[in-house]
């Protein structure tokens, strides 16, 4: 980030070096190169910024949807679609799935988190109030799943997994816990046509809701 800022601010700083011909009066006081120097600087550092956040916030304004994935993580694009994304860490064989699914039979939570629940093994979580579930698993295969549903408010689903090694628990358990916290559920574009994702007020995310994944 540091190389492209001083990149960014090079050309500024060889024109003040350079020998000029015009007009002592004519050239820029030192201030004002300076001031050249460090917007072009402060420019370079936001656009680099810019490009890190574009890669890890993912929003979907068709389904009315947004989360943050883990800093280094790469899109699964065979498995991501108009739906949600898949984001995996191939150094360790953990992954995140946020998807929307609609809710045809207008299910509740409770009864989505029974059917969920039947497919892992100790399940373990709480509901946080009627539109949020929070929880825990196991997938029999070595694998800690934690787990997130919100509930829209025209019944949809959106459900976020979160899936690491059993063994990497200490490692990931933290990571997991902030990248569910960061969805946010939001008015559709086909609903609202909204520009940008709002908090919902069942977005919330306390800590103390989740459980650690059993060993």
């Amino acid at each position: 980030m540091k190389h492209a800022a001083l990149a960014a601010a090079l050309p500024v700083l060889l024109l003040a070096a350079c020998g000029r011909t015009e007009p002592v009066a004519d050239m820029p006081t030192q201030e004002e190169l300076a001031a050249a120097a460090n917007a072009a600087a402060a420019n370079a550092i936001a656009n680099a910024q810019d490009e890190v956040s574009d890669t890890r916030n993912y929003v979907n304004q068709d389904r009315g949807f947004s989360v943050t994935f883990p800093e280094g993580w790469t899109v699964d694009k065979e498995a991501s679609n108009a739906d949600g994304a898949v984001y995996v860490d191939p150094g360790a064989g953990a992954d995140v799935r946020v998807f929307w699914q609609k809710n045809d039979n207008d299910q509740t939570l409770q009864q989505i988190v029974e059917a969920v629940s039947s497919g892992a093994e100790g399940v373990d979580g709480d509901f946080i109030g009627d539109n949020e579930y929070r929880g825990t698993a196991n997938d029999g295969e070595g694998n800690n799943v934690a787990i997130r549903l919100l509930k829209q408010p025209d019944g949809a689903i959106v459900t976020a997994t979160f899936v690491y090694p059993e063994m990497l628990s200490e490692q990931y358990q933290g990571v997991a816990e902030q990248t569910l916290s960061s969805l946010r559920v939001f008015a559709a574009k086909a609903q609202g046509d909204q520009a940008a994702p709002a908090p919902a007020a069942n977005a919330a995310a306390p800590a103390a809701a989740t459980k650690k994944p059993a060993n």
